[in-house]
């Protein structure tokens, strides 16, 4: 190859980085406005939680006919009758668990896997179980492509949590269940905090749970609307 021949293909291959990196800054604006708009004005205070929202890709675990509407202020199908929630309830549910670096996490309903990449951000390990095969391999998928090596994704129920590696020092339930699983519970460790949507739609409520001398506070939060969930607690009386 030819000194000149070399330095075209330099050149090309530094157009083309730069392309591909203006095409992702092109969202850059749409999710600032989106901390701003829908998430800071709303009340969530915690600057970690605000930088994250502002960092992680939103767009990356959305279908792609919902590009358009990655940032916008609703809740967006992902298929298998699932959601990805609304930016504002995944920050919200974030910045309820107080989470530091060396947080160990329970996810419960993985979905797109967004809400564990953005609580990958701020904990040090996050472990999720998805009970929908298809949405727990694009969601292994989706976060293995976006680095995300803090996040172990668990095909399974997620009713008896993962036993493995509890206690955990927060949780986070996706789906509602009518009453907090007891064994979630028992996995959460002294002093920890869930957030968790319990009821069923359209009367549903965001509780905080937190543990404390073995037992369990509870304090409400907002309205929400979660798909139910669904597995073993529909059997266990709890649901």
């Amino acid at each position: 190859m030819t000194l000149l021949a070399f330095l075209l293909v330099l050149i090309c291959s530094i157009e083309n980085v730069s392309e591909a990196r203006n095409a992702d800054d092109s969202f850059v604006g749409v999710r600032n406005q989106m901390v701003e708009r829908q998430i800071r004005a709303r009340g969530i205070k915690d600057e970690r939680v605000l930088e994250i929202m502002r960092k992680v890709p939103r767009h990356e675990f959305v279908p792609v006919y919902f590009l358009d509407q990655a940032y916008e202020d609703h809740p967006l199908s992902i298929g298998e009758g699932q959601t990805i929630s609304q930016p504002y309830i995944v920050a919200l549910m974030t910045e309820l668990l107080s989470l530091t670096k060396d947080s160990k996490i329970l996810e419960i309903g993985t979905g797109s896997g967004y809400q564990a990449a953005v609580l990958a951000e701020l904990a040090g390990t996050v472990y999720t179980i998805e009970i929908v095969p298809k949405l727990a391999h694009q969601a292994r998928e989706s976060l293995k492509r976006l680095h995300y090596n803090n996040v172990f994704v668990r095909e399974g129920d997620g009713y008896f949590g993962w036993p493995e590696h509890a206690p955990f020092d927060a949780m986070i339930i996706t789906a509602a269940p009518e009453n907090i699983p007891k064994p979630l519970v028992e996995h959460l460790k002294e002093g920890g905090r869930m957030a968790i949507p319990v009821g069923q739609h359209p009367n549903q409520s965001l509780y905080l749970v937190q543990k404390i001398n073995g037992r369990i506070e509870k304090k409400e939060i907002i309205p929400v609307s979660f798909v139910p969930m669904v597995g073993l607690i529909e059997k266990a009386g709890e649901s």
